[in-house]
């Protein structure tokens, strides 16, 4: 997910609430119940309130006052046409450029999420990645960085690949300390780098070659590589746009046909996550981003489409939909803007934005035989956003 950075937004916190209009409430028809089984109607029943004996004045005064408070707050249709519909649409004035690979933070694994479910809580032994080798494409920081990392706890050895191999090399031995530091007296898993131009499929073979004659194999996928721009669609430049879809649509694809001829050439069963996003289901307001949504919806139905032409294969392929990810990119912009994380938190049911961390379950459920009669499914993991 993306945010707008072009400019601070209104925080929803601090919006002025248009007031509801109840309407006009019809006048009950006379009841066709007999009148022996009707409840006696008592002064100050009905309504939506009742007012005690000691506080009634004059009815006539209340009813009068009544009135014209209900006029005092009603809007006028001059209010209700400005507001109409204007926190439904996109702001074509936020524009945002994803910034160069030189700009963007780096990551940290995560430390000690490990420790109570290794050594005090027993869990099903399906949920385990033990022997597996998993793939993870844009693995050396933000989404990436953490679900591999959360594939190695679970038992996986490891292959991250990325457009910037020096920060993937760097993450792996990161990823090998951490587990050191959690686990003193086990063998370390084997976590390795690799570079690729996920769009390129003269890249994405080489690449898929270098990790087999690495590892031996591979079981496991996660296609993480992907990012988002804020443009309106009539002033996106088409060269972007290709950019766009070649590292979301393509690199997924590429990947995944890939692994799926060595599984093939293999025999082997194994299962695939692509990351999509929230975006493919809904559109974001109020920041433009037509071709990020078209871009992650394709990912969505590819996983469907290919969970079914794979299915006879052992192969599994189900797509993860987060929502909005306080990722190191996305902290760095919103701790300048508070009043952006407001806005955000306040369209999310259980009220925060989502932490890499808060993948490392779905992903290794969905990858471990935990999920093996799982296939085709989009799993979102979105606090709720997408069901309101």
């Amino acid at each position: 997910m993306s945010f707008p950075v072009g400019r601070v937004l209104r925080s929803a916190a601090g919006r002025t609430r248009t007031a509801r209009l109840l309407g006009t409430l019809p006048t009950p028809a006379a009841s066709t119940i007999p009148s022996r089984f009707r409840a006696p109607v008592t002064a100050g029943a009905a309504g939506f309130h009742t007012v005690p004996a000691a506080r009634r004045q004059d009815g006539s005064n209340n009813n009068r006052t009544s009135a014209q408070t209900t006029t005092e707050n009603k809007p006028t249709d001059e209010e209700l046409a400005s507001a109409a519909g204007s926190f439904a649409r996109t702001d074509d004035s936020i524009t945002v450029e994803y910034p160069p690979e030189e700009q963007l933070p780096s990551s940290e694994p995560v430390a000690g999420t490990d420790r109570a479910g290794a050594h005090v809580f027993p869990t099903l032994a399906t949920f385990s990645l033990q022997g597996k080798v998993g793939v993870v494409t844009g693995g050396a920081r933000g989404l990436g960085l953490v679900m591999g990392q959360g594939m190695v706890i679970s038992g996986a050895d490891l292959a991250i690949v990325d457009l910037n191999k020096e920060e993937a090399t760097r993450q792996a031995q990161n990823i090998v300390d951490t587990f050191r530091n959690d686990h003193p007296d086990k063998k370390p898993p084997k976590v390795t780098a690799h570079y690729a131009d996920v769009s390129d499929p003269a890249s994405v073979e080489a690449c898929i070659a270098e990790i087999v004659a690495e590892h031996g194999r591979i079981d496991n996928l996660v296609t993480s590589a992907g990012f988002t721009e804020n443009f309106e669609a009539v002033a996106y430049p088409i060269d972007r746009m290709r950019k766009l879809w070649g590292v979301n649509v393509d690199g997924t694809y590429l990947f995944a046909t890939s692994v799926a001829r060595h599984l093939m050439g293999r025999n082997a069963k194994g299962s695939m996550v692509f990351i999509g996003s929230m975006s493919g289901a809904i559109v974001n307001v109020p920041q433009p981003q037509a071709p990020y949504n078209a871009a992650k919806a394709a990912v969505r139905h590819l996983a469907s489409s290919l969970s079914v032409e794979w299915a006879g294969a052992g192969i599994r392929v189900n797509c993860i939909s987060p929502g909005y990810m306080l990722t190191a990119l996305t902290q760095k912009i919103l701790d300048d803007k508070p009043d952006l994380k407001r806005q955000w938190t306040s369209l999310i049911p259980q009220g925060r934005m989502g932490a890499p961390e808060d993948l490392m379950g779905p992903v290794t459920f969905l990858l471990s035989d935990a999920s093996s009669y799982v296939t085709g499914a989009d799993l979102r993991v979105d606090g709720g956003y997408t069901v309101t």
